[in-house]
């Protein structure tokens, strides 16, 4: 299976009409407010601090969670520090959670942001689907990313529990993108007004015995 695609750059009609905007800069983020797109992925490099802070993170016997809701300040960094599992190799982990916030706020201009920080031991959600929220900002800093589906490779048909007369959601399992670790992605889901019938199709990756997975995840208030 590849990681996300560099030809996915390549808006010029070849796999369909895009509905992706992948980049390495800030500005791709905002893509997302284009009617046509419904998958927004700033690639980037995560620094030796911040990798530091992850691994001591995932160095725990079991899985675990973390929640958070309010205006991202001084008290979320606070908060992360006071719970995270390795507080003291915490520091460029909890700055990285609170800039990723705020920039939440800033891009969909709300106050409030829900933060879910989750050490993962297992897939959350293996069965591709699409959430019904307007949009979730989703970033893997330790293991596999999430997959999705370019909209080809999906019949919706097959969306949704499983039965017997349902057809399979994949059409081409070859064209199964995954982000990487440290890519921050902008998913579009079915409660974006507009989009009430594309919301991108994703699933959670298959956890290998004793693979972990740290995983955040933001909703805009």
């Amino acid at each position: 299976m590849p990681a996300l695609s560099h030809s996915l750059n390549d808006d010029n009609g070849r796999h369909g009409a895009p509905h992706w905007a992948v980049g390495d800069e800030v500005e791709v983020l905002p893509r997302i407010f284009d009617d046509a797109i419904n998958i927004a992925v700033m690639r980037r490099t995560l620094d030796t601090s911040l990798v530091a802070d992850i691994e001591a993170q995932c160095a725990t016997q079991r899985a675990w969670q973390l929640a958070w809701l309010g205006h991202p300040d001084n008290g979320l960094r606070e908060d992360l520090l006071r719970q995270l599992p390795a507080p003291d190799a915490a520091a460029a982990l909890a700055e990285d959670i609170l800039l990723l916030a705020q920039a939440v706020c800033d891009l969909f201009d709300t106050s409030m942001v829900g933060v879910r920080l989750r050490l993962l031991d297992a897939a959350m959600c293996p069965r591709f689907h699409c959430d019904n929220l307007p949009v979730r900002l989703i970033t893997t800093y330790y293991g596999p990313g999430s997959e999705w589906l370019p909209e080809t490779a999906v019949n919706r048909a097959g969306l949704g529990a499983p039965n017997a007369e349902k057809p399979e959601p994949v059409i081409d399992p070859d064209a199964i993108q995954r982000l990487t670790a440290g890519d921050i992605g902008l998913l579009k889901g079915s409660g974006w007004i507009g989009n009430e019938h594309r919301g991108l199709v994703h699933r959670s990756p298959v956890l290998q015995k004793g693979q972990k997975r740290l995983l955040l995840t933001m909703d805009p208030g």
